[in-house]
């Protein structure tokens, strides 16, 4: 996916109120809009002893108080960081679309379907993040046999045991822990489902379940995978001109 506006860099000076961030460039101060709620633990330091480096969009228009967007931080080992929540589920849906449009899977296991449908509706209260079927008009069948699909934005980044993790998630997540029993549940019904973790960062080689932020969606995770969940830690690929998901599989631990 290119991104649509042009990516500056700058130095992050501050992250506030989840929402808003302060960042130099060319020797100005400018405040842009975080897309993302989370903490950002292992990516924004709270005191780094030089500022980290940032990538992000200007709109143009100046009655906004929120001048642009961030995209992207730099760690201060150095490597960049997606920040942007609404990414993950854009590439995703590019990466499914352009798998069934040139019959080459990008992942082996999405061998065979026809059609795409993002933000799929399991039932009255809930929907996951897309759902692979064997044709369109199978978005009408309810005997139709699925492929369901989750994507959690995956930016965490902790050393275990010697070897650097991304980890999933950074805080409780109760919507999380939702989505994992309701899955087990189709998987239950004969559906197949898949949680990608979308990592927005390169710099690790593992992925695991973060049991010390949340020990009870960890205990879920396992349990869904011996039933039969796949589940696809993929690394992101993000630079100035775009971001795309890589069909690199972080090996679970």
């Amino acid at each position: 996916m290119k991104f649509q506006k042009k990516l500056f860099e700058g130095l992050l000076l501050d992250r506030y109120k989840r929402f808003f961030a302060d960042v130099e460039h060319n020797g100005e101060k400018i405040t842009i809009h975080v897309p993302n709620t989370g903490s950002l633990k292992s990516v924004i330091e709270k005191k780094p002893t030089t500022p980290q480096k940032c990538w992000f969009s200007l709109h143009g228009d100046e009655s906004k108080k929120l001048k642009g967007t961030l995209e992207a931080i730099q760690t201060i080992d150095g490597a960049w960081v997606g920040v942007n929540t609404s990414n993950p589920n854009r590439i995703v849906t590019e990466a499914a679309n352009k798998s069934i449009d040139s019959g080459k899977p990008f992942l082996p296991h999405w061998q065979g379907f026809g059609f795409y449908k993002p933000e799929y509706k399991i039932n009255k209260e809930s929907r996951l993040d897309g759902a692979f079927l064997k044709l369109e008009s199978d978005l009408e069948n309810p005997k139709s046999k699925k492929h369901f699909i989750e994507i959690k934005n995956t930016t965490f980044q902790s050393d275990v045991s010697g070897d650097s993790h991304a980890q999933f998630p950074d805080a409780v997540t109760e919507r999380g822990q939702k989505h994992l029993t309701e899955m087990m549940k189709l998987i239950d019904e004969g559906h197949t489902c898949e949680l990608i973790f979308a990592v927005q960062r390169n710099d690790v080689k593992y992925f695991s379940a973060a049991e010390q932020f949340d020990p009870a969606y960890a205990k879920l995770l396992v349990k869904a995978e011996k039933m039969g969940m796949i589940i696809s830690p993929l690394i992101c690929e993000i630079t100035r001109d775009h971001v795309v998901l890589t069909n690199q599989l972080l090996k679970l631990k």
